[in-house]
């Protein structure tokens, strides 16, 4: 059964009731603390439910399932790391951030390093949630291409240009939705979408195991002989530069999991704006941690599906089943296989999850923009209105530079020969950058003796240094093998090297003059 008209019907008339509740939810803002900030704060409850949509929406639904099915559930180690690192931010960072009146993480870099520091870290994440997002903006796509070819409306059309136009189509509809309504009406979205597209996943769930002969056992049978149930993996038995090239062996997902959440629930703007938007410091805590629980259920529900589609599509490659990537097999399923109605309900509430994921993204940027950068540089005489005027300007240039980035990665991730998932390409970018952020954040913490030139030194070595350990283009120059890092490990490589530096220019002196 093929996505038909009670699909589209369906889907139409849930984003255009999503788009008009987020807009009357969110009210009228009068000031950029109420744009970005939602006034006097909102439930932690929500918060929590719109930390988990904002990182985990469309990349979870569409690329968790990939990973399953092309490996096994070892993935969902990294999940415990999450939890050990959201309790460290909830204990360490937070009362930080509480300190004072602070509208974006960066700020705390300036009180304790200076402008400079804020403005590079600032930089950083947003070059950072530029790539991540153009990965999040091209994941959220897949279904929309798929729904397009599928529908013989576009025949004689490529891949390419399918996705270019699910892009710009998602694009347009998310930049308008952010424009008008603030943070207040992005996360009672993500708490509402959450439940929508959780709900939708396990109604999928259960279709998917009743279509396959002897249900759940008949997974077991099938999966089973290729040890697609190990969740565990020490990896002791590799040699040393493939242990730390493999990034689901035990250790390296713990750790690296919790560093990985160190840095993107304590250091990036996208999240910890949530966490500041709760109004209070004990109630950001409660969000944070058990935000770390809910993730973890949330991918093993989806590495499950995973796992059901490879007993379901007998483990026949992507190629072999017509498709442009991994990626696109548990849309495939929904659109080809669910009853009709179902089909648009499920892939209604990937969209406006991943457009809740994406607004957060602009909002988050905007903030940055607007209080790392316009304020203090030029718009210090600037009154309230003139500012939120400022704001939403700039989401929408935001709006506009992302949609390109998305592009980019669609050019790429469909012309490349063997692709990552989305997810690992989207956490990987990530990774890279979160290490010099961290790695200062965690330096202007628990050192007082760094000053701002051996925080920046820091910085910049940590950003450098790991492009001789990421498999690209800096690696591929260099003369013999070189030595490749996982991705998990990333963000804690390049946090110890940030770290070390800065205490060692400390510690000698470097840069006593400036201090």
């Amino acid at each position: 059964m093929l996505f038909g008209t009670p699909d589209y019907i369906v889907l139409v008339l849930y984003l255009i009731g999503v788009a008009i509740f987020g807009l009357k939810i969110s009210g009228k803002q009068q000031s950029t603390k109420e744009y970005f900030l939602g006034g006097e704060g909102i439930p932690w409850w929500a918060v929590l439910f719109s930390v988990v949509a904002t990182e985990t929406s469309t990349l979870t639904f569409i690329s968790i399932p990939a990973v399953a099915y092309g490996g096994n559930l070892t993935f969902l180690q990294i999940t415990l790391g999450y939890i050990v690192g959201r309790f460290f931010v909830a204990i360490y960072f937070l009362p930080k951030y509480y300190d004072g009146e602070m509208y974006t993480a960066y700020q705390f870099l300036e009180k304790r390093f200076g402008p400079s520091m804020r403005n590079a870290a600032s930089s950083t994440f947003m070059i950072t949630r530029l790539l991540a997002d153009g990965v999040r903006l091209f994941a959220t796509a897949i279904p929309l291409a798929i729904i397009l070819r599928l529908g013989g409306a576009f025949t004689g059309w490529g891949d390419l240009e399918l996705y270019l136009l699910s892009i710009s189509v998602i694009a347009v509809i998310t930049l308008i939705y952010t424009f008008f309504g603030g943070i207040k009406a992005v996360v009672w979205m993500d708490v509402i979408q959450m439940g929508v597209y959780i709900g939708g996943a396990v109604l999928a769930l259960f279709i998917l195991l009743n279509k396959i002969p002897d249900g759940w056992q008949g997974v077991v049978q099938f999966a089973e002989p290729g040890n697609k149930f190990q969740m565990f993996r020490l990896g002791f038995d590799l040699p040393f530069k493939e242990f730390i090239a493999q990034p689901y062996t035990f250790f390296t997902a713990l750790i690296g999991g919790a560093v990985f959440s160190l840095a993107s629930h304590g250091t990036d703007q996208l999240l910890v704006q949530r966490l500041l938007a709760t109004g209070n410091l004990k109630s950001g805590q409660k969000a944070l941690a058990w935000s770390g629980v809910v993730v973890m259920f949330q991918f093993a529900l989806f590495l499950v599906i995973g796992l059901m589609l490879y007993a379901f599509y007998e483990g026949v490659s992507p190629d072999g089943l017509g498709l442009a990537t991994t990626d696109e097999i548990f849309a495939k399923f929904i659109v080809e296989q669910l009853p009709a109605g179902i089909s648009g309900l499920i892939v209604a509430a990937l969209f406006a999850a991943a457009m809740s994921s994406l607004s957060s993204s602009l909002n988050s940027l905007a903030s940055a923009t607007t209080y790392d950068f316009y304020k203090p540089y030029f718009g210090k005489e600037d009154n309230p209105e003139k500012d939120l005027k400022t704001s939403k300007i700039i989401t929408l240039v935001w709006g506009f530079i992302l949609t390109g980035s998305a592009f980019l990665f669609a050019l790429l991730q469909l012309q490349a020969g063997e692709r990552p998932t989305v997810v690992e390409l989207g956490l990987g970018i990530a990774s890279y950058t979160y290490g010099g952020l961290l790695g200062s954040f965690l330096l202007g913490i628990f050192s007082e003796k760094p000053n701002k030139k051996d925080a920046m030194l820091g910085f910049f070595t940590g950003l450098i240094t790991l492009l001789f350990m990421v498999n690209g283009p800096v690696q591929n120059i260099l003369p013999g093998e070189g030595l490749v890092i996982a991705w998990p490990l990333y963000t804690m490589v390049g946090s110890i090297v940030v770290i070390s530096v800065g205490l060692i220019s400390s510690k000698t002196g470097l840069f006593r003059k400036e201090a």
